[in-house]
Formats: C-alpha cells, sequence, structure tokens
C-alpha cells in the first residue's frame, strides 16, 4: 500500500477537466453553503437558538475540511501532479481553517447567550 502511494512515476488519480470542475464546484459550495451557515450563526448565535444545526454544521464541515487537507497532503507526498493535489488542499485548508477556526468563537456566543437568558431567569424570580 505504501509504496503504490510514494510511486515515483504515478499515474494520475483523475484528470485536469474533473480538478477544475471539482475546485470550482467545491469553491461554489463553500461560499454559499459557508455564506449560509455564517448568516444562520449571526442570527440565531446571540438568541441562543438553533444550535445544533449550527455547531454540528460547523463541525462536520472542519472534520470534512481535514479529510480533503489530508487527502490533498497524500497525493503531495505521493507525486501526484499539480491538478490533482491542489484544489484538494485548498480546499480542505479553506474549510479547516474557516469552520474549525469559527467554532469556538460561536460555541462561546451562545454560552453567552445562555448565560444572559439564565441571568434574566434569576432577576425574574427575585
Amino acid at each position: 500500500m505504501i509504496e503504490l502511494l510514494l510511486q515515483t512515476d504515478p499515474t494520475p488519480w483523475f484528470s485536469a477537466e474533473t480538478a477544475n470542475l471539482f475546485g470550482g464546484f467545491g469553491g461554489a459550495g463553500i461560499g454559499v453553503i459557508g455564506g449560509s451557515l455564517g448568516a444562520a450563526a449571526g442570527v440565531l448565535a446571540p438568541k441562543g437558538k438553533g444550535r445544533g444545526i449550527v455547531l454540528g454544521g460547523m463541525i462536520i464541515f472542519a472534520v470534512v475540511g481535514v479529510i480533503t487537507l489530508i487527502i490533498g497532503v497524500v497525493a503531495v507526498s505521493g507525486g501526484q501532479p499539480y491538478h490533482v493535489w491542489y484544489p484538494m488542499v485548498l480546499l480542505g485548508a479553506m474549510l479547516a481553517g474557516l469552520f474549525g477556526g469559527l467554532t469556538p468563537v460561536i460555541r462561546k456566543r451562545y454560552s453567552e447567550a445562555e448565560a444572559r437568558r439564565l441571568d434574566a431567569d434569576a432577576l425574574r424570580r427575585s
């Protein structure tokens, strides 16, 4: 298995046209879904609503990004051509960096909303 990954003259995993489609549709998908998830987080997190959907989506996309990045690194180390590894490394780094980096921020917003809710309940009871 290791020998297959480290061939000196490997055959490309897919063509340049396929890589273009992967990069184009992948980038567009990240933009649309990431923007929608970010907008949902911006609206819902301060209210403390939609925690499971928003944080779940963030974590899922961060994990997908890490997996894609690992596949891209394997492609680089295996001697795959630029058109094979570059879209994977780029999209994986974007997903892992953006969603992975923003997950703690969104989690903190939900914690702040929960603290405000508990303070309001305590104020009503007193």
